[in-house]
């Protein structure tokens, strides 16, 4: 008499509270590995006056007033959130590309930021961003 031998595969899976249960099939592979480190709150902020630009722009949203009543808070900081817009482009893509923060606080923040919105001369702003070089070496990666 012939043996038969018959291959399945199979896995552990995990049902509600965390029961496991003998699965059919291979294990699913996880998608991606999570970054380490939080996204730096400048870079959070530069994306949402991005996307509060464009709802502006797609009339989804009226105005700024409105914007800052669905987010609850107040109109001055919606301005503050949107001028991060009058940065220079080489200076807005610096903020979306800061390095994760691993721990602790954000080194940079938008009070060193902030003296930049409310200059006009994108010259003026590069200077300022270069400036903070020394003090922030994050920054000044992101230098062009």
């Amino acid at each position: 008499m012939e043996k038969l031998k018959i291959v399945a595969h199979v896995h552990f899976g995990r049902e509600k509270r965390g029961k496991r249960r003998l699965l059919a099939g291979r294990a699913p592979q996880p998608e991606r590995q999570m970054e380490q480190g939080n996204i730096p709150r400048l870079a959070r902020l530069m994306a949402l006056a991005i996307h509060f630009e464009g709802l502006l722009a797609r009339g989804e949203v009226k105005d700024m007033a409105e914007l800052a009543r669905l987010g609850h808070v107040t109109r001055a900081r919606i301005t503050q959130i949107m001028n991060l817009r009058l940065l220079a482009a080489d200076i807005q893509e610096a903020l979306l590309d800061l390095p994760r923060t691993m721990k602790g606080r954000d080194r940079l923040q938008y009070r060193h930021v902030q003296p930049m919105t409310v200059t006009l001369s994108w010259g003026k702003q590069r200077e300022m961003w270069a400036m903070l070089d020394g003090r922030f070496p994050a920054a000044a990666d992101h230098k062009r």
